[in-house]
């Protein structure tokens, strides 16, 4: 298990992201077990809470001055709050908000009812009232409360990215590029001037003078555009100008979200795993915490979004048949007519309003001739496809839901490494007979599907891609309220 705050960065196959970033994954809850109604409950003793020490006046002074500086650090402030509220001096008042604090840093700050379905990561239970009382006992709140967030690189390169966009919105922000005809090496004008200024507030090496659009500025924008997960063209058509024109206020709260994401994680995750970031659509393979192999993937369009979860690989499906979701069979299927359904190789299963669709495997099959199979209750896995165009599309999410992969042949001999009975020679022998095959892991993988949509690159660059889902917006939205319901409480 692995609690460091290194951050391996690499580039592999000509892939840079945030997969690459050293980042904690997270947790699926277990579902709370329900007792049984004809059975007796077990009454079990309630511990007593553990009781505070008072605080000397010299540690309320502490104490006040370390919320006044870490809510706004830490990004629990809402984007748009510019003045902090009067920490009370009373010690009852000042000692709840330091509890309050300390669960909002380390678990973040969405009750249960505030997570949506397919947010299906949970922070662990965090009660921090033990903590606090023996860092009172022994005088040590400043080094306790050091301990409190994420212990890794990604949550602090956000932090420092959280630092500096505010700066950036206290100096004005920056002004928008006018919509007009593409601009590129040669263009001159009012709206390359504007450009200028607009990129130089982000890039230091940007000269804000003149209105020509040069090799250097041309430099300048491709930087940009990699920043942004675009196509690094050099060429400033809409795509650029509508990642470019995000207000400087809209990336901070972006960055906050994805701040409080990474609270709900685990401060220690397996070395060996496998993270996809949704968002970005990236495969990254760790072994030993460190990046072994990366590749395009295609994830969940919005309306089928791929969840956030974790869980294990265990298996995987060599010459796999589709068993079509009753939803794609009835919606985008049947309606195509029997004639589309045999030339592709569909088999109608039953009769009547339970009829259902398979997809024999073979070169025509939706899973291609990989699938990996890991529990979670939204029945989504990876898989290959023989649709690889996809994959050199900037923008890749389009599948519903499952992720589907650039490499899998290269991802499943690498996960059956370590299987006496699974070699490279029998894996292609077994998919060039066609048969249906399941291969179990010697070694299960864990797997994380994330969604990271702002992060911080080595030279500590924040990087933003899309919010496809709209859940970053969401997220805000669900803090902000549960914190202006807490001020009216008071």
């Amino acid at each position: 298990m692995i609690g460091s705050k290194a951050l391996w960065l690499v580039s592999v196959a000509g892939l840079a992201g945030p997969a690459f970033a050293q980042q904690a994954a997270p947790q699926v809850q277990a579902p709370r077990a329900t007792a049984p109604t004809n059975q007796p409950r077990m009454v079990q003793a309630v511990p007593a809470p553990v009781q505070i020490p008072p605080l000397s006046d010299a540690q309320a002074t502490e104490l006040r001055e370390l919320l006044a500086n870490n809510a706004r650090a830490e990004g629990l402030r809402a984007a748009n709050e510019t003045r902090l509220q009067p920490i009370s001096t009373a010690q009852d008042a000042l000692v709840s908000a330091a509890l309050d604090h300390a669960r909002a840093v380390h678990a973040g700050r969405l009750a249960e009812e505030d997570f949506q379905e397919d947010w299906a990561l949970r922070p662990a239970y965090f009660d921090p009232r033990p903590g606090f009382a023996k860092a009172v006992q022994e005088n040590r709140i400043g080094q306790w409360f050091a301990t409190l967030p994420p212990p890794w690189a990604g949550y602090d390169g956000l932090k420092s990215g959280l630092t500096r966009y505010r700066q950036i919105v206290a100096d004005g922000g920056w002004s928008s590029v006018p919509a007009g005809p593409d601009l590129t090496v040669g263009s001159k004008g009012a709206r390359v001037a504007a450009l200028r200024k607009r990129l130089a507030v982000e890039d230091s090496t940007v000269s804000a003078d003149g209105d020509g659009f040069d090799a250097a500025l041309k430099d300048a924008v491709i930087r940009a555009q990699r920043r942004y997960g675009l196509n690094p063209s050099g060429l400033v058509s809409t795509q650029t100008l509508a990642a470019l024109n995000v207000p400087a206020q809209a990336r901070v709260r972006q960055i906050m979200a994805n701040m409080e994401r990474w609270r709900w994680m685990p401060h220690e995750l397996p070395a060996n795993r496998i993270q996809v970031n949704i968002a970005a659509a990236v495969v990254t393979v760790f072994e030993g915490d460190k990046p072994v192999m990366s590749m395009r993937g295609v994830t969940g369009k919005p309306g089928d979004e791929t969840p956030m979860l974790s869980s294990t690989i265990h298996s995987i499906v060599l010459n796999p048949p589709w068993n079509v979701p009753a939803s794609i069979a009835r919606e985008e299927l049947f309606p195509k007519g029997n004639a589309y359904l045999k030339a592709n190789d569909f088999r109608i299963i039953g009769e009547g309003p339970n009829r259902r669709l398979q997809q024999i495997a073979g070169p025509k099959a939706a899973l291609g001739r990989f699938k990996f199979d890991f529990d979670n209750p939204f029945a989504v896995y990876l898989h290959d496809t023989p649709a690889k165009a996809g994959f050199s599309r900037f923008d890749r999410l389009a599948s519903h839901g499952c992720i589907r992969l650039e490499k899998p042949h290269e991802l499943a001999n690498y996960l059956l490494r370590t299987s006496s009975e699974w070699d490279d020679t029998k894996v292609q022998e077994t998919l060039d007979s066609g048969k249906t095959v399941r291969a179990q892991l010697t070694t299960p993988a864990e797997v994380y599907l994330l969604y990271w949509t702002a992060f911080a690159s080595g030279n500590g660059d924040i990087n933003f891609r899309a919010d496809p889902y709209n859940w970053d917006t969401k997220l805000a939205d669900k803090i902000e309220a549960r914190q202006a319901r807490q001020i009216a409480a008071r």
